[in-house]
């Protein structure tokens, strides 16, 4: 992806860029048409702005899902730049969906108030990175190093040495550096956050954290601790001046804050009589926001390629090429992600010793003859237990049973290539021999997860492998049916109906494909909707369509008749995400 779209950048192609980066473009973001309605300097302005945009290197930046996902974070909307005070905005949109489709939607249009973002039905927070071009202009990288903290004569970073390998705990400072080396200082601060020292911290940080307690809210129970508040996610307090000047000199005001815990938040504030100053912190209960923007999270937030090469998971070389001209200039070649990892033979024990399976030539293979393989599968159609190589070849191909470590290792590997749209890399997988029947943990085959590929080049492919256009997975749902509950685009979907998928198919909540439909507002998707109540009038769940006919009631006549007046130009995202389940949305 960076490769390709480098060179489309470089070339002077923006759309090309985006579509490599898996960025879509709409299309009223068109000079021409910029021009009609904003008049020709604005249209110059944005068509200078998309000829430097590097959506990879946006894409690299952009918030991620904690708690051990992958995923980018929903619902999320990045202002990149603004055009005059009042005037037009170019930004970014990503999934509502936590485990859905990875593609990025460009927008350009008035800018949103605050709190007032909603897309696919649902409250979106925005980033204001206006201040910040340094994650998506191709002009403004070298500012990176800003983001990464002070910088010695050396050009040394904080937490490692200047060739980006980490410091170990011995090297880090055990006490107050003094003023006059600030990548030390920056690592003192960190270890007295680390020892749970937050005032200290803030102190050190040459910061005004006052203690003083709030006015009490009507729902507080007690004074609210200011140094308990503080003592949450410790940022990175050296970049919280200069990052709120940048963002002061930009005109997005002199005073943010930023929740901490569920009761209150931090809010910083520059002085406008002496801006130079460093920021008074104040804190606050839960209801007195009075209006203060929400401080962008970068600019308390540390460079997350800092703490990976902090951690020792990554090298300099290894970093978006132009994230490690910026912060390594010195650094070798860059090497970029290798290709996907190969299934490598794995130990199963099977009887009283220790077999080898390996995946090869489209199958999970052992050291196993036709006839003990024919006895196996006599064993358990009759309802007897299998184990050894068997077993793992029966969960490999159902997800309903545990596998070896190194074989579920192999399986999350091929399912996270899916997850980010990484066509080259399953087809490589496939290519190497793995089992085109293979499913995860729950129950999804290739075909379900196609929402995610590139699917004109994969489902050709798998049909011809015998796989199943009604296989289920564990939440009674067939690739048609993911398809719609999950994202999938309206081409895949077609594409499904047109190799024979079936309509009259409901999933474990008994929702048919019509019922999904409506459930997240699929546009798109209208004519499937129509061909089922054509065809299976009465199919699904009663109470869902009762429930569906009450909240429409409450809404406004637009979103009442949404699947008679829509926009063409909407994309193929659901405008709804799904509830916590068992594919991991929110």
């Amino acid at each position: 992806m960076i490769e390709q779209a480098t060179e489309a950048r470089e070339a002077g192609d923006w759309r090309a860029a985006c579509a490599a980066a898996a960025v879509d473009v709409p299309d009223g973001l068109d000079p021409e048409r910029i021009a009609d309605r904003y008049g020709a300097e604005v249209a110059a302005r944005v068509a200078d702005d998309l000829r430097y945009l590097a959506p990879d290197l946006l894409r690299w930046h952009l918030p991620r899902t904690l708690g051990g996902h992958t995923t980018l974070a929903v619902c999320r909307r990045v202002v990149l730049a603004a055009y005059g005070e009042s005037g037009p905005v170019l930004s970014l949109t990503n999934t509502p969906m936590l485990a859905g489709p990875q593609r990025l939607l460009l927008h350009f249009g008035p800018a949103v108030a605050p709190g007032a973002d909603e897309l696919y039905g649902l409250d979106y927070l925005t980033e204001d990175w206006t201040a910040a071009r340094r994650f998506w202009d191709a002009r403004r990288t070298g500012e990176l190093r800003l983001s990464a903290g002070a910088a010695d004569a050396r050009g040394r970073l904080p937490f490692l040495h200047p060739d980006g390998t980490p410091l170990t705990p011995e090297e880090l400072p055990d006490e107050h550096p003094g003023g006059t080396d600030p990548v030390a200082l920056a690592e003192w601060i960190a270890v007295l956050q680390t020892r749970g020292e937050h005032t200290e911290a803030y102190a050190a940080a040459g910061l005004d954290l006052d203690l003083t307690p709030p006015p009490q809210g009507p729902r507080a129970f007690g004074p609210l601790d200011i140094a308990w508040l503080a003592s949450f996610n410790a940022p990175d307090l050296t970049r919280l001046g200069p990052e709120m000047r940048l963002l002061a000199r930009a005109g997005r005001g002199s005073g943010f804050r930023f929740a901490l815990a569920g009761r209150g938040h931090l809010r910083a504030e520059l002085d406008p009589a002496d801006p130079g100053a460093p920021p008074r912190i104040t804190g606050h209960e839960r209801g007195q926001e009075d209006g203060i923007p929400l401080l962008p999270s970068y600019a308390r937030e540390r460079l997350p390629d800092i703490g990976l090469l902090r951690a020792g998971r990554i090298r300099p070389e290894e970093l978006h090429p132009l994230v490690t001209a910026a912060l390594f200039p010195s650094a070798g070649p860059v090497t970029g992600p290798p290709g996907p990892r190969l299934p490598e033979p794995v130990r199963v024990r099977c009887g009283g010793a220790w077999h080898e399976v390996v995946s090869r030539d489209g199958a999970l293979v052992g050291p196993h003859t036709e006839q003990e393989r024919r006895r196996e599968l006599a064993l358990r159609a009759f309802g007897g237990t299998i184990s050894g190589c068997f077993a793992a070849q029966a969960a490999w191909t159902s997800g309903k049973a545990q596998l070896p470590k190194a074989l579920r290792e192999q399986r999350n590997a091929l399912f996270l290539h899916a997850q980010h749209g990484d066509t080259p890399a399953v087809t490589a997988l496939l290519d190497a021999g793995t089992d085109p029947y293979i499913r995860d943990s729950k129950g999804r085959g290739l075909l379900h997860v196609l929402r995610l590929l590139d699917h004109r080049e994969l489902l050709p492919r798998l049909l011809a492998a015998g796989l199943d256009l009604e296989g289920k997975d564990a939440a009674q749902r067939t690739p048609l049916h993911s398809a719609v509950h999950q994202g999938g685009s309206a081409d895949l979907v077609r594409d499904l109906l047109a190799a024979g998928a079936r309509i009259d198919v409901i999933d474990e909540t008994e929702l048919s494909l019509a019922q999904s439909v409506r459930r997240y507002k699929r546009t798109d998707l209208t004519f499937l909707r129509d061909r089922v109540l054509e065809e299976h009038p009465g199919i699904g769940s009663d109470w869902f369509d009762e429930h569906m006919d009450q909240r429409d009631s409450y809404e406004d006549e637009d979103e009442d008749n949404w699947d008679e007046d829509w926009d063409e130009d909407e994309p193929d995202e659901p405008d709804e995400n799904d509830e916590d389940d068992e594919d991991g949305n929110q």
